[in-house]
């Protein structure tokens, strides 16, 4: 396969798992100008059509089947279905949250059973040994905590919406849900600052990996 096909194929990937994030900015703000109080609900549809059109594209047309996005989409789909149909937006708030503690929790439990899905996961990119795996996977796992916590620590000292006063946990902080809504690019950058930092890890049992390769041949 050629540079240039090679290089196609990952914009395209990643235009499939973020595309849908752009959408949702995009869409929300233009919505929020215009429509104010039912911008989160727009927002949250093309959202959801943005997500579904990148799943049919990743497995019809990419030819892989990405067990995470699926997941995610389901969860984007059953939470903004919810949060639409009865004009509620906490649903909608609460959907990273959920999200991210099943990444989370999906993560450290196939760990302690010994099948590690962050291998299943990318083994075919990474020749890792079982520890490096583990350190891997658990560094993810923690990340996608503190994804889970800085959601809630968002969406509940929103200010110009539905959210009420008992769900505060600090009564001198305010957010606007126009704050919430795109720091989810905020949390996009976080995210691949975060994988980025643990290229150190991967190089160097990668490395390994290939020299015990080389010394077996």
């Amino acid at each position: 396969m050629s540079q240039t096909e090679t290089t196609s194929k990952q914009t395209a990937s990643m235009l499939v798992d973020f595309g849908p994030i752009g959408v949702w900015i995009v869409v929300y703000n233009l919505a929020r100008a215009m429509t104010g109080d039912q911008a989160i609900y727009i927002g949250t549809g093309a959202y959801m059509i943005a997500a579904v059109i990148g799943l049919v594209y990743a497995i019809r047309v990419e030819k892989r089947f990405p067990p995470m996005l699926i997941f995610t989409t389901v969860i984007v789909l059953g939470m903004g279905t919810i949060g639409i149909v009865l004009q509620d937006p906490i649903f909608l708030y609460l959907k990273p949250t959920i999200i991210n503690l099943f990444y989370s929790f999906l993560i450290l439990v196939s760990v302690a059973l010994g099948h590690n899905v962050w291998k299943v996961f990318f083994g075919s990119v990474f020749n890792l040994p079982e520890e490096a795996w583990t350190m891997l996977a658990v560094r993810w796992a923690i990340w996608f905590q503190f994804l889970a916590l800085l959601n809630e620590f968002m969406w509940r000292h929103i200010t110009d919406s539905v959210v009420p006063e008992s769900a505060r946990w600090f009564a001198e902080i305010d957010i606007s849900e126009s704050f919430w809504a795109n720091a989810k690019l905020g949390v996009m950058v976080l995210s691949m600052v975060f994988a980025a930092l643990q290229m150190p890890l991967l190089l160097k049992y990668q490395q390994n990996g290939d020299e015990d390769e080389q010394e077996v041949a």
